[in-house]
């Protein structure tokens, strides 16, 4: 009887536990594609025009009509914050989404070929693992010259092998299981099991990984851009405004502190977002919580 009441109680308490993680995985999305709307949205909610210079109204502090200050030129910092939320947001979103499908196509044809092929290309990958990632981004971008295409460029060079690395882990712990044999017994070509079969049973880790990755990419790229390798002016990307305004922390705080808000607060959001995914794709990660847990009772 009291095996089966502890039994019961474990059961309801996994199901609050699963309940309350999707309830924290729809908020957390919501959130984010309320930031992604507003981004996408920007050039028609902004209240003035991000590139209008008015020096009249140059470095005046917050207040009714300009929520969020003005800058050295005297443009409205709340519309260049909005407008710098396109730019930096989907900016992050392509670098991710390329170096995603990049990385876990590399990831698949070395893990299910193998061979020499795979030797060479692990080693391409750790020639780029072997150097810290920002300084060969700053390496890179600074011999592709500036602008944001660059940057883009830059940190897709040095963040591929991350997801070639991890796919094709998954490929080599999976390409062996007997539904794989089974697929190839009935005919199917290599390119019919690596993305039927495979590559639906690998995806899981690879979407978190990504979804971890977009906080990442973003301050990346404003880091570039803060040096001066990124955006360039008058372009409204946040790292790009922070660098202009750097200069002016002690007198105008807020043409510095507006743009940092909107990269802490939007990474925030993707991390959180990236946690409550993994929580809900990653089976293995839960059951190795749960047991931690069932242990420390």
């Amino acid at each position: 009887m009291e095996v089966t009441e502890r039994t019961a109680v474990r059961l309801r308490t996994r199901k609050i536990k699963k309940d309350q993680t999707m309830i924290k995985y729809y908020l957390f999305l919501t959130l984010v594609i309320i930031l992604l709307l507003v981004a996408a949205l920007a050039p028609q909610i902004v209240p003035y025009d991000p590139y209008a210079q008015d020096l009249t109204q140059a470095l005046q502090p917050p207040s009714p009509e300009h929520l969020l200050g003005t800058d050295r030129y005297g443009r409205d910092m709340l519309s260049r914050v909005l407008m710098g939320g396109q730019t930096t947001i989907y900016s992050a979103l392509l670098l991710v989404a390329i170096i995603t499908g990049f990385g876990t196509l590399v990831g698949l044809f070395c893990g299910y070929q193998g061979g020499k092929i795979d030797s060479f290309i692990m080693r391409v990958s750790d020639v780029f693992l072997a150097f810290p990632g920002m300084v060969f981004a700053i390496a890179v971008a600074g011999i592709l010259g500036g602008g944001l295409i660059n940057a883009v460029v830059a940190l897709a060079c040095i963040s591929w092998p991350k997801f070639a690395r991890l796919a094709r882990g998954q490929v080599l712990a999976i390409k062996n299981m007997p539904y794989i044999a089974a697929a190839r017994l009935s005919g199917s070509g290599s390119i019919k099991i690596v993305f039927k079969h495979i590559l639906p049973n690998i995806i899981g880790p690879i979407l978190v990984t990504a979804t971890l990755d977009i906080g990442t990419m973003m301050m990346e790229l404003a880091g570039l851009s803060f040096l001066g390798l990124g955006a360039m002016p008058p372009i409204a990307e946040w790292g790009s405004m922070m660098s202009e305004g750097r200069s002016m922390l002690q007198t105008s705080p807020w043409v510095i502190l507006a743009p940092g808000c909107a990269i802490f607060i939007s990474v925030t959001l993707f991390n959180l977002l990236g946690d409550t995914v993994r929580d809900v794709l990653d089976p293995k990660t839960n059951k190795r919580k749960r047991r931690k847990n069932e242990s420390k009772k």
